[in-house]
């Protein structure tokens, strides 16, 4: 079809869609649910062929903002969901100058007659932390679709483009687009009771198994969120408890970063002096930006909540009390970051040879296994989930903490509750190899089978919240 005779089709049937989602009801609703999960509330969103406007409504955005080429279609969203905006436009000459937070395109390709173009005009509408969010068909699909339509189970579709997830994801790389995460959902998209849950939960979600599914999804960044080094401000958060030997080695071995630089102890009930050893070394060097607080709770979570929210800075960092990670490696993170690598810097200490006795055998092997886990959980690679080092964006992170009403306080250490928050996000993660050391002064505080218990159950957790939604 021409373009023209596309609207033509589009605007006779824009007043049966309703009965054809019906029919589907199962369907969309779960993908209204993966999308809500992806998309977080109150969000500025705009759809590029919205037909009738049934998915931007459920996403219950702050701006939500639907365009389609054919006239019917939002004549009808218009009169459905007056509380959002709904114009006629095309994907191929983007007219808004508006920018969004999300910009969701859901069996839109298909029907496109340039998509490197349309890749193109979606730069018009991407700010630096826009998120693209593509669904679309999987090829294999195709013959099972046609013969849906011809007994009438699915709405007839003009013939359209069958793209596998590599064509995509390289038409996005043309056009300047990263690609964060792709995978695929709905391995059976009719209600049966109990059987869809397993399948689309579980099977679904299993190597080999993943690649039948319906949908192929797509999230993407624009490439780069650069700022001038020199224009950011950066935190680094110490949380320490009974570390008073390596305080004033915290401070000495740090380097300068950025425009403004300064270090935050956020001491945890010591035995051993460490609060009074933070006091003295602050005192000591009043040329540098430190400052002293007191833990209220307990655990390392707890004191990297706090010193984060006493933060002023734009770039936040942890940085463990026990050295093990070198100060002097942070630079390679803020490079990271500031240039737009990444958007979330995570450290792993599983690529050099370690010193010594710096990590035992089993906590190695424990480290390894939540490796894989979470790589698999995540949809990013991720080599090592408890290096204490990792650095993200101040907004960032307050989003994270925003959507802890998703996941609750679960974590005692907060790693996970960070690269859980961040994936949700759809952050980039990327990884950067440390050289880690051995201790120098004190003694590791982490038990374990006891704190490995703990991990374990949170993967669980990760599993639930995280992949099998």
């Amino acid at each position: 079809m021409t373009k023209a005779e596309r609207i033509k089709y589009f605007d006779s049937v824009a007043r049966e869609r309703g009965k054809w989602r019906k029919k589907g009801t199962y369907y969309h609703k779960e993908l209204e649910k993966y999308l809500q999960f992806l998309i977080p509330f109150n969000s500025s969103v705009l759809e590029i062929g919205c037909g009738t406007g049934e998915l931007l409504a459920a996403l219950k955005p702050d701006r939500g903002l639907g365009i389609d080429i054919s006239p019917k279609m939002i004549e009808v969203a218009r009169e459905k969901f007056p509380q959002l905006q709904f114009d006629t436009g095309d994907l191929e000459d983007i007219k808004i100058e508006e920018k969004f937070d999300y910009i969701v395109l859901v069996e839109t390709i298909g029907h496109v007659d340039d998509i490197q173009l349309a890749f193109k005009e979606l730069h018009k509408v991407c700010k630096p932390q826009t998120r693209l969010i593509i669904v679309y068909y999987n090829y294999l699909w195709e013959p099972v679709l046609k013969l849906a339509e011809t007994v009438g189970f699915k709405m007839k579709q003009p013939l359209q483009h069958w793209l596998p997830l590599e064509d995509i994801s390289n038409l996005l790389s043309l056009n300047n687009f990263e690609v964060i995460k792709k995978g695929y959902r709905f391995l059976l998209p009719v209600y049966i009771p109990l059987v869809s849950t397993f399948f689309n939960k579980f099977l679904a979600n299993m190597p080999f198994l993943w690649k039948l599914s319906l949908n192929e999804i797509l999230i993407a960044r624009p490439v780069g969120r650069t700022k001038p080094p020199e224009e950011v401000t950066c935190s680094v958060i110490v949380p320490c408890r009974n570390e008073k030997g390596n305080i004033e080695e915290a401070v000495l071995q740090t380097p300068d970063m950025g425009k403004e630089l300064e270090i935050i102890f956020v001491e945890g009930h010591s035995q051993d002096g460490t609060f009074e050893e933070c006091e003295r070394v602050k005192n000591k060097y009043p040329q540098k930006d430190i400052t002293v607080l007191g833990q209220d709770g307990k655990g390392k979570y707890d004191a990297v909540k706090k010193g984060f929210a006493h933060a002023k800075n734009d770039v936040l960092m942890i940085l463990d009390a026990d050295l093990t990670v070198p100060p002097q490696d942070l630079p390679k993170f803020f490079d990271a970051i500031v240039s737009g690598k990444g958007e979330f810097i995570n450290g792993t200490r599983l690529v050099y040879q370690m010193e010594g006795q710096a990590m035992r055998f089993l906590n190695l092997l424990g480290n390894k296994f939540f490796s894989r886990a979470f790589t698999y959980i995540l949809e990013q690679r991720i080599r090592d989930t408890l290096c204490g080092t990792k650095v993200l964006w101040r907004e960032d992170y307050l989003k994270i903490a925003e959507g802890r009403k998703y996941f609750g306080d679960f974590d005692p250490f907060g790693d996970f509750d960070l690269l859980f928050g961040a994936s949700k996000l759809n952050l980039k993660i990327v990884e950067i190899p440390i050289k880690y050391r051995e201790r120098t002064y004190g003694s590791t505080q982490i038990s374990r089978f006891r704190h490995g218990l703990i991990l374990l159950k949170m993967t669980f957790f990760g599993l639930g919240k995280v992949k099998f939604i």
